[in-house]
């Protein structure tokens, strides 16, 4: 058994190298408990961290738009500091975010209860002008700007401060009650040590994490039907198919860092899903650096994993994805124009091939791809692998297999965003090696999910494309993947975008 490192976080590496004696846990049929539960939440939720990102940039937009206005009210673009007119009230905007940041004010409790935080918001304001004034005085050029414009546009902007605060409160109120704005967590352990960390953190006031059950491969004898009000709704391997239908966006392990043998055959089992996997340490006499931890408010979590791509990365992979898909649909219009003509003069049947895959969280989603073989022999679910010479394959199928072309209408996919440009490349649901899925060949095959799938990955411009015909391809195209998923960045994505033109010149393996 691998052994922890308590000065480090938890490596996801360690994880999957435990000598697997535990059994691939089967898909399990959750109880009808459990399915209501997890039915009820089904609707993706908002981040606190995205409301937070997106007030901050809504109050620099409105600070800065506010003072633009009075600018050109008062002074006008005739003045000939008509650029440094609009430099300083963008810097004081920029200065008071920042002190704002820095004063707390973005967070939960700051949001919820704004007036206990006008007092900051205030001297954060005013300390803007305050620096904006200093600097005016040791250059010798304050005499040049107009007292009338910051003097009204210090009062206004503090009541823009406090109005959009107040109004964010309401809001962020009723998402608190409809749960659009909530971290969905689920225990995994329970017993006293469970409801012992529940009470923890319902004391915690303004926080954003809904309890949504408990989970617990143990009987109702060592584990209570009921913790805290909160119900048991199954063991581990039903917590699996529960966490993604109901979209949970956390796993705490309630066990003590001493059951070492145990917290690492949780992890080895959890690691797969796209969540964010905490263990309690509220009751843990052991230190850790301070970076291994977060917080429920007070309550001291271990980070094991996080949840890849999250938050803003997930909107900056977004844009990404977004402005090189229309790019590539502009630039490979006249090549997919010319395949769906030659597809259609070589035989019969549609142009595009709809194939079921797995998508991101294993959901299903519906991938485009240019028909390479007859449409009465055309194989949706994959079962049978496209060999070398395949019959099924047309003339035209074998030039836009071999040189992808057949993959180009994925660039919509990854625009309407069931597929990112870069990412795992997504396999048939069905997909077999040696009549065997690929989950029976492959322990932990499904962590490729935790992030979405892509029409090219790292896997294929390093030569792990085409036919899975053995068990050792999948194996090394999961590993492949995985170091992606662990090591993803923008650049990264660039990268393998990049290079993804010259690496389709070696075309051994695709056919």
């Amino acid at each position: 058994m691998a052994k922890m490192d308590p000065g480090e976080r938890f490596s996801m590496d360690a994880v999957r190298k435990l000598d697997g004696s535990e059994k691939k846990p089967e898909k399990a049929k959750l109880g009808k408990i459990a399915q209501q539960v997890a039915a009820q939440y089904r609707r993706d939720t908002m981040s606190p961290v995205m409301v937070a990102g997106v007030l901050r940039l809504a109050e620099f937009a409105l600070l800065l738009l506010s003072g633009m206005l009075i600018f050109a009210y008062y002074v006008g673009f005739s003045t000939h500091l008509y650029w440094h007119y609009p430099l300083v009230i963008a810097g004081v905007s920029l200065v008071t975010v920042i002190g704002l940041e820095l004063f707390d004010c973005y967070q939960v409790s700051a949001l919820l209860l704004p007036t206990r935080y006008v007092g900051r918001m205030a001297l954060v304001w005013a300390g803007a002008f305050a620096v904006v004034a200093i600097a005016g005085f040791m250059l010798k050029i304050s005499e040049d700007y107009s007292r009338a414009v910051f003097g009204l546009w210090f009062i206004i902007g503090l009541g823009m401060i406090v109005t959009v605060r107040l109004v964010m409160a309401r809001v962020i109120r009723r998402w608190a009650r409809n749960g659009r704005m909530e971290r969905r967590a689920v225990i995994v352990g329970g017993g006293k040590a469970a409801e012992g960390l529940i009470r923890s953190i319902e004391q915690q006031p303004y926080n954003d994490i809904r309890i949504c059950g408990i989970f617990d491969d143990r009987d109702d004898k060592r584990s209570p039907p009921i913790v805290a009000g909160y119900p048991k709704l199954g063991n581990i391997s039903e917590l699996i198919e529960f966490a993604r239908i109901a979209r949970i966006d956390m796993l705490i392990v309630s066990l003590p860092l001493t059951a070492e043998a145990r917290v690492l055959s949780l992890l080895k089992k959890l690691w797969v899903l796209p969540v964010d996997i905490r263990l309690s340490a509220h009751n843990n006499q052991l230190q850790f650096r301070p970076r291994s931890y977060s917080y429920i408010g007070s309550v001291p979590l271990l980070d094991i994993f996080d949840k890849p791509i999250n938050d803003w990365d997930w909107v900056a992979k977004r844009a990404f994805d977004i402005v090189f898909s229309i790019v590539g649909i502009v630039l490979f219009s006249p090549i997919m124009l010319a395949t769906a003509i030659a597809i259609k003069l070589d035989s019969k049947g549609p142009v595009i091939f709809k194939q079921k895959r797995h998508g991101f969280n294993n959901e299903e989603i519906e991938v485009f791809k240019f028909r390479s073989m007859y449409a009465d022999q055309s194989d949706p679910t994959a079962k049978k692998t496209v060999t070398k010479n395949d019959p099924r394959v047309t003339r035209v199928g074998r030039f836009i297999r071999k040189t992808s072309i057949d993959e180009l209408p994925q660039f919509f996919n990854a625009l309407f965003g069931s597929l990112s440009l870069v990412g795992p490349r997504p396999h048939a649901v069905a997909a077999q090696s040696h009549n065997l899925l690929y989950t029976e060949v492959v322990d932990g095959y499904f962590a490729r999910h935790r992030v979405k799938p892509g029409v090219t990955g790292w896997a294929q411009i390093n030569g792990w494309r085409g036919e899975m015909d053995t068990d050792e391809k999948i194996k090394m195209r999961t590993e492949y993947d995985l170091f992606y998923i662990e090591n993803w960045s923008l650049w990264f994505d660039l990268k393998i975008l990049v290079l993804t033109p010259m690496r389709l010149l070696n075309t051994e393996n695709a056919y």
